[in-house]
């Protein structure tokens, strides 16, 4: 099992959240949100308004998202759910554990307050005016940036 930080459409309530629910895919259970320990810049960008995390650590703000365990069969699900390694890179990040929220049983949740490594999708192959787009610290593809997300399916 490994530990995923999940920061945009594929947290709970977002657009693609039901790819991590799917049993076909492996599996997946929520542990705790979480907050990066560093900053990092989550941009939304593209014609899709994607967000996408730009992997340069010490740049932007700390990023809130959710924390996840996943079996090797989700892993190669999400790597090529990301277009990874060509959209996204999995990489890691060190993430810091907000609260005690995990929904499995007790013996499977985070403590808060301590922190976990994560595999994170970042890109660090972006055009480079990307830098230059608003940095925000969580993602919620309903959010008053304005810049609503477009579905796979309507692409």
């Amino acid at each position: 099992m490994a530990h995923v930080f999940l920061y945009g459409t594929l947290k709970r309530g977002q657009p693609n959240h039901k790819v991590m629910l799917d049993g076909a895919h492996g599996s997946a259970a929520f542990r705790a949100r979480g907050r990066t320990l560093q900053p990092y810049p989550l941009v939304i960008a593209g014609q899709y308004n994607i967000p996408w995390l730009l992997n340069l650590p010490g740049t932007g703000r700390c990023v809130d998202g959710e924390i996840y365990t996943v079996d090797a069969q989700m892993l190669r699900f999400l790597d090529d759910f990301e277009g990874c390694p060509a959209m996204y890179q999995r990489t890691t990040v060190t993430v810091r554990v907000l609260k005690d929220v995990g929904e499995d049983s007790p013996e499977d949740t985070l403590a808060a307050d301590t922190t976990v490594e994560c595999f994170v999708y970042s890109t660090a192959t972006h055009p480079p005016e990307w830098v230059h787009l608003p940095y925000h610290d969580s993602y919620d593809s309903e959010g008053q940036h304005g810049l609503r997300y477009t579905p796979r399916e309507d692409r």
